[in-house]
């Protein structure tokens, strides 16, 4: 007898709440072997492609392509037992193949939606063995082992029977039938909410987390209904009140798709364009960086005929050709080391600065989805040929949309090449939680005073953002001479190496 399991939305990392559904890869009727890739979904930080830990046939998919789903919520239904494995053999068969392809990442199943257990991953107690036990892959939060221990009762909100007739057949009714709502709790008691961002937005905002009703499922509470709270707050002019219906964006989100623009419905009408996805994500941490930190800028010209020079002497002996933009990552290594402080972050509960021994240093790099800021790890123990070949790696994968998370967080510094938009200058907000960044504008033909005559030079204008709570102007006034004594005479680094 064939039993239908329920595969969510996995965990995917990095502490990413909800994602949009970009491209299904499967269709309803469709066989799926283990650990196929089923949907590609976009999150705030890359494109990943979402592998089912089931054999069987798909019927049932959640939301459509465009649609922003929360992590935990319903993506499709698997047929497994005795009839789905005749139609898997049977599609096998007619194709002349056997065996499963292998998959990038693991995932869980649930116990369906009409479970009262509050579980999120793990297949469900009563699965069976064979096409049930699944491929055994994880990603993080979830698994395909036995289920956790039961949880407290939770009940499902009550649907007005209008309200219930107006969504019903749409993707957020599923999800809203699928997903139970948490008992609300007031004075003591378990808050449902998971991410750490979301308990300390509420926190830095005076708001109690338990007048709200998450829009998650089990009645997760999301960012997106604390700052729905907050908006609320502001508008009304009092304190925050509990947040009676989810969030608009969750029952908005299978009418229109993420990248279509809707037109504005204001009296001065215009085209809105949601802020989600990876414009989101920059949008955010644009927004704090602005906020929390006080930022100055410096800037120099420079002399960068020798450097030019330097690399086409280098490029002339064979071998990896060596990227500009891999010399003066190689200066900004060595400038960290003699100005540690540019390499720190602000830890702002403790009151404390934490210089890094590493560096981590990103480098932006525009997109059709956006900025990015890959991350080359260990940049500081890298030389000109592996800083080259890793700078090439990365621009390619963002370039394809295939960075991960992991190649996009974690930087302590930032190189930004906005010279390649044909800029001289800039005042670049500083990649928030970090101290710095240096920008470097385009090197063009300039008259220059060289060696005591007027002479025309490859010129290039560098900027330093600083964090002003790390260091004062003489450090960072520092750092950036240093570079750009590099940039002007080469020798000077081999001299400090």
């Amino acid at each position: 007898m064939a039993q239908v399991l329920e595969f969510k939305l996995p965990d995917l990392g990095e502490g990413l709440t909800e994602a949009e559904i970009v491209r299904w890869l499967v269709e309803v009727g469709d066989v799926v072997a283990i650990d196929q890739p089923v949907v590609e979904v976009e999150t705030a930080k890359a494109m990943v492609e979402v592998p089912c830990p089931y054999g069987g046939v798909v019927t049932a998919r959640f939301g459509e392509e465009g649609t922003e789903l929360p992590v935990g919520a319903p993506l499709l239904t698997v047929a497994v037992g005795a009839a789905a494995a005749a139609a898997t053999a049977a599609a096998a068969a007619s194709e002349g193949s056997a065996g499963a392809p292998g998959g990038q990442l693991g995932g869980a199943p649930s116990t369906g939606s009409g479970t009262d257990s509050g579980s999120t991953g793990g297949p469900s107690a009563g699965s069976g063995n064979g096409s049930g036990e699944g491929s055994g892959n994880v990603l993080v939060g979830y698994g395909t082992s036995a289920p956790p221990e039961r949880r407290r009762r939770v009940r499902r909100p009550a649907i007005p029977p209008a309200s219930a007739a107006n969504t019903a057949g749409t993707p957020s009714a599923t999800l809203a039938a699928a997903a139970p709502v948490a008992e609300t709790t007031s004075g003591e008691g378990p808050i449902p909410v998971i991410s750490p961002l979301v308990r300390r937005l509420a926190r830095e905002n005076g708001l109690d987390l338990r007048d709200l009703t998450g829009s998650g499922p089990e009645g997760l509470i999301l960012r997106a209904d604390v700052e729905y709270a907050l908006r609320a707050a502001a508008v009304q002019g009092r304190t925050a009140q509990p947040a009676a219906e989810p969030h608009p964006r969750v029952a908005a989100a299978a009418a229109a798709p993420a990248t279509a623009p809707v037109r504005s419905s204001a009296a001065h009408g215009g085209v809105r364009v949601p802020l989600k996805g990876v414009r989101g994500a920059v949008a955010d941490k644009l927004s704090r960086s602005r906020r929390e930190i006080p930022d100055a800028t410096c800037w120099v010209d420079a002399d960068a005929t020798e450097l030019m020079r330097a690399r086409a002497a280098m490029n002339a002996v064979g071998g990896t050709k060596i990227s500009l933009l891999a010399l003066l990552a190689r200066i900004c290594t060595a400038a960290l080391a003699r100005f540690p402080e540019l390499n720190s972050t602000v830890d702002l509960e403790a009151r404390e600065i934490v210089r890094l021994e590493q560096v981590h240093l990103g480098f932006a790099a525009q997109t059709e989805r956006g900025l990015v800021v890959p991350v080359v790890r260990d940049a500081h123990a890298r030389d000109a040929e592996g800083l080259t070949t890793e700078f090439a790696r990365l621009t390619e994968a963002a370039r394809t949309g295939a960075l991960t998370p992991t190649e996009l967080t974690g930087g302590t510094f930032t190189l930004n090449n906005y010279g390649v938009f044909g800029v001289d200058g800039s005042t670049p907000i500083i990649n928030h939680p970090e101290a710095a960044m240096l920008g470097v504008g385009r090197i063009v033909p300039k008259p220059w005073v060289h060696e005591g005559d007027l002479a025309v030079r490859q010129v290039v204008q560098l900027s330093l953002t600083f964090d002003h709570r790390v260091c004062d102007g003489g450090t960072a006034g520092g750092f950036l001479r240093y570079v750009a004594d590099c940039v002007e005479q080469p020798a000077v680094l081999l001299r400090t190496l």
